[in-house]
């Protein structure tokens, strides 16, 4: 079966979209020592801003899929853009870490998820032949904008000062996300599948199949492998000398990894099976830790980053289509955005426990430990799943 010609125009979209929203995510790493300095924060408490952006956005992700099944999903990526841009405006007036913790961790945190989940499930019901590499190809833009945006905003602070930067980077989420969020449209087989004309689970029917909860599992035991990196590799960069702008770069060469991996990966998965393919990319970023654990220099450092960059965009770009594959296409946003909320607890306490164990033990080391250990056992859950790949539950 032939995909539509717009099935394209709604991939490249999403890629903008998702470049445009975690480039403001992960540009936390540029503001970091900013957001220290200003108010006087330890690295605990600055990472509560990252980890609390992230909780909110995965946990309410899930109401932004059903919104998006009801109401399709350029008017819901449209107010997520216009409540990120409005986030980070009041983000630069802050008088105070509440402030950030209120306009940066809640109020951008909540833009993302009404912008992340509609525009990844988007995608899914536009292929059949070749989701894998759309998927990865529209999940790239995580690993672009990650590359892109934290430099910019490193370079904007150091011309502008970190308020006046971040007026800048809302001007650019106005600009450029709501256009990029006004071309995703809902597909045709998503359309019939509101009234009933296609088969798939209903979101409380997902909730019933243990498939789902394996695959929840997995997510759950995999998050706080996924995101202390992005709080923590440039701080401990700069623990070791090395300056802001290199430190910050470390962010930029995961998005790096993260761009091959959702290319390469998610073709790769079509051929290999993209259960298999989750279970290999998870293990294999329990393993990329050993990298960050044995850097004593700057390229060690940069190989840690490129590894688990690539190991973090595989695990990214299948989970919608995994989904897709086994519930189908009637609430694909619903379904997706409450698997993400798995992610939830990891993001907000991984980055903040990660900075309150160094800020007391003055080491990263037990950190990496359970990093590692957390990651195999996210394998192990995946690994259930292939037992029963084909089965009906």
């Amino acid at each position: 079966m032939k995909e539509a010609p717009y099935a394209w125009v709604v991939v490249w979209a999403t890629f903008s979209a998702l470049a445009i929203i975690f480039g403001v995510s992960y540009s936390f790493a540029a503001f970091f020592a900013s957001f220290a300095g200003e108010f006087n924060a330890q690295r605990a408490d600055v990472s509560l801003v990252f980890g609390l952006s992230g909780g909110v956005y995965f946990v309410f992700g899930a109401g932004a899929g059903i919104l998006a099944d009801r109401f399709g999903p350029r008017a819901v990526t449209c107010t997520g853009m216009l409540l990120i841009a409005t986030g980070l405006v009041l983000c630069s007036f802050a008088g105070s870490m509440y402030t950030v913790y209120a306009a940066y961790g809640v109020g951008v945190g909540l833009g993302i998820a009404l912008v992340y989940t509609p525009a990844i499930a988007c995608v899914q019901p536009w292929f059949t032949r070749r989701r894998g590499l759309a998927a990865g190809l529209a999940s790239a833009g995580i690993g672009a904008g990650t590359v892109a945006v934290p430099l910019i905003a490193t370079a904007a602070i150091a011309a502008l000062q970190w308020r006046d930067a971040m007026r800048a980077l809302a001007a650019g989420v106005l600009l450029f996300g709501l256009c990029a969020a006004w071309l995703l449209r809902r597909a045709p087989v998503a359309s019939a599948a509101r009234s009933g004309q296609i088969p798939g689970l209903s979101l409380r029917e997902a909730l019933r199949d243990r498939r789902f909860w394996w695959l929840y599992l997995s997510i759950v035991l995999a998050a706080p492998s996924m995101f202390i990196p992005f709080a923590h590799v440039s701080a401990a960069a700069r623990d070791m000398g090395i300056e802001a702008a290199s430190a910050v770069g470390l962010v930029g060469l995961i998005g790096i990894g993260s761009l091959v991996g959702r290319f390469v990966i998610g073709a790769l998965a079509d051929r290999l099976g993209r259960t298999l393919t989750l279970l290999l990319m998870q293990g294999s970023m329990g393993l990329s830790v050993l990298a960050w654990f044995s850097a004593g220099s700057y390229p060690m450092l940069v190989f840690f980053a490129l590894w688990f960059g690539l190991s973090y965009g595989g695990i990214v770009s299948l989970l919608p289509a995994i989904c897709m594959d086994l519930f189908g296409a009637r609430a694909v946003a619903g379904i997706i955005g409450t698997l993400y909320s798995g992610a939830a607890l990891g993001n907000l306490l991984g980055p903040v426990l990660a900075g309150w164990v160094f800020d007391h033990s003055g080491t990263y080391v037990p950190v990496l430990w359970a990093c590692m250990a957390l990651s195999a056992l996210a394998a192990a859950a995946s690994a259930r799943l292939l037992a029963w790949r084909g089965n009906a539950y």
